[in-house]
Parts: structure tokens; sequence; C-alpha cells
């Protein structure tokens, strides 16, 4: 089922765009794997627990000093626990949380229905999201907790809660990425000490090219330069990705002129290369024909650039939150991506 016009176009927008401007600084590796307690009155507590699902509460430390909030479902309700499948991590999109991939009945949520197939599944969520509020300095009342983009999320954010999966698991991981979580997981897979803890990639509504974005809201912004404005840090996650619409890159911050001469060596901030993904890599990608955000052209672009050739399911009808949101998604969407994911990672061990 297709999602509604109207206020669509401020919906999407929400789930691409990431906040603010960048922390910088050097952190010792091995604090991105450290465990901290985890606090109650989580996500399961809230969610999975009434339901039956066995579900426990997990907390990462990134390398910048973001605690992450991570929850486990190592089966479902009517599974036993010696029947736990591989490792799958799901990742939201942005102005979301963990609580998408349970938004509808557990008939209906992709969250559910792989605990049920028997997956260990393993929820994500990234820094300044409602489940992820923690720092160890700084408060989300402070200018500097919202100080970092889309990149951060991924080369901070996901290296600290898939290596705390992989540490766990001693398995490779199954991702799942929608809207920007799809972003975060392209960049994240071009870098080896990530790519290595991967089996397979599955990217619902796929974005690294923006060039033919058609969200109004969007287009807006970006011929305001709104991202320029101090308005940005007053809704906490702004628009920072709209440099990347305007300049049709897929590339690291830009500092500007100076800037990126000292952070990388360059005039102009290097781009996240996409033939780096191992050929060797099986990657999954489902979009839509109504995607005003993840185009058709723009999926295109990306796939042209990787080096293997992806698996592709096109539904015609569906727009970005479809894919997440729908209530026919299990028959239209996830019976394929569950195939999928059964073929590149499930091995006879499980």
């Amino acid at each position: 089922m297709a999602s509604p016009a109207g206020a669509l176009p401020v919906i999407l927008l929400l789930l691409v765009v990431s906040c603010c401007r960048r922390i910088s600084g050097a952190f010792p590796a091995a604090d991105a794997l450290r465990r901290v307690a985890p606090r109650a009155g989580g996500l399961c507590e809230q969610l999975l627990l009434p339901l039956r699902y066995p579900c426990t509460e997990h907390t990462v430390e990134t390398k910048d000093g973001f605690l992450l909030s991570l929850q486990h479902i190592p089966y479902g309700k009517n599974k036993a626990n010696d029947s736990t499948g591989p490792p799958v991590f799901l990742q939201h999109g942005l102005f979301q949380g963990g609580d998408t991939w349970f938004i509808n009945s557990p008939e209906q949520s992709l969250g559910y229905i792989l605990a049920d197939n028997g997956f260990d599944v393993w929820i994500g969520n990234v820094r300044g999201t409602r489940w992820s509020k923690g720092h160890t300095t700084f408060s989300v009342h402070d200018k500097l907790f919202w100080d970092w983009s889309w990149q951060e999320l991924a080369e901070y954010d996901l290296l600290a809660m898939l290596g705390y999966v992989y540490t766990v698991t001693q398995s490779k991981i199954l991702y799942v990425g929608h809207s920007q979580g799809t972003i975060m997981g392209l960049a994240a897979l071009t870098m080896p000490e990530i790519v290595k803890m991967i089996s397979s990639a599955a990217l619902l509504c796929p974005i690294s090219y923006l060039d033919n974005v058609s969200a109004r809201f969007v287009l807006r912004a970006v011929a305001m330069h709104f991202d320029q404005g101090k308005t940005v840090a007053s809704i906490h996650q702004g628009l920072i990705i709209i440099w990347m619409i305007r300049k049709g890159t897929f590339a690291k911050y830009d500092y500007g002129l100076l800037g990126n001469l000292r952070h990388y060596g360059l005039l102009r901030p290097p781009a996240f290369d996409l033939s780096s993904i191992p050929e060797s890599l099986p990657v999954w990608m489902g979009y839509g024909g109504l995607d005003a955000l993840a185009d058709v052209t723009d999926v295109q672009r990306t796939i042209k650039e990787l080096r293997s050739t992806p698996e592709l399911l096109y539904v015609g009808d569906y727009g970005h939150i479809d894919f997440v949101m729908s209530v026919k998604a299990k028959n239209d969407v996830y019976v394929d991506l569950i195939r999928f994911l059964r073929e590149n990672g499930w091995h006879s061990s499980y």
C-alpha cells in the first residue's frame, strides 16, 4: 500500500537527514566495544516483553563518548532457545528508533517476523534517538552533543554496535538497513574493519546519491541553504545531508578548503568509494517506484558503482515509508528478503 501524500515529504526528509556539524578527535578503538550497564524502561520493556518475546537491553560506547542502546531478541516467542539462527542487525532510518521494526503487529513487522523465523535479532539505535541519548560527558542540552553528521553514524556508531554484536555472537552478521540506515551501511561497507564482520547486506530504499530527490521540502531547503542557518541547532537534528544533495556526491564531510586540507590532506572531501565494497559480499536491494527520496535513477547509479550485481526487488507502488510500515510488506517485501538472508548467512551450524 503506497504511502499517502500531503505530509509525506516532511516525514521522508526526517528519515534521511542527519544532524548538525561534527566532532573531531581520536579515541582508542577498544573504547567502542566497551559495554556499560543498560538502563531500565527501554524498548524491550515497553514493546517486546509484554508480547512474550525474549528481549534484553545492551549499551555500547562509541569512541567519541556516545552511549548507544541495543536490543537483543534471540528467538521468537514460540521458539526454543537452542534454535537461534545467525545474527541479523536492523538499522533504522533517521528520526526513528529501533521501535520502527515493531511498528505493526507481530505478523506484519520485520523485527518480529525475523525472530519468529529463527534469526538472532539485534536492534541498533544511533546517537540522539529516543533510545540513545546518553554521553559520557555531554547532555542532550549541550550544543556539543549534537555536533556531528551522518558520517559519524557510519564510522563510529555502526562500528561500535556491530563490533559488540560480532564479539558477543562470534559470528558474521546479516545487515539490514532502511533509508539512512542504508547510507550508513553503504559508507560502512567501504571500511575494512566493518565489512569483515558482515556476511551479507539487505538495503531497503538504498540511498547514496540524491541528485533526483523529489520531496519538495528537501528541495526547498537546498535552495535556501537552510543547513547554514542557526535554526538547525534548535531542532537538534538538522539538514547536514543537504550539502550532499547540492553537490551530487557521496562523500565525507566538507570542512571547507582549509579544513579539508587539515582533515584529509585534500582540498575536497574524499568520496566513499562504493567500488571498494567487496565483490564477494552478497547485497540485496528493495526500492519503490513512488519513493521521493530513494529515486529509481539514483538507486540505479548506486548499483552501477558496485563491483557486484545486487539482487533487486522493485515494488512499483511503494513509497519510502512503505518498506517498513505497510501492512502488506510481509508478502510484498519480507518474504524475498528472508529468502536472501537464509541463502546468504544461514549455515548448517545454526
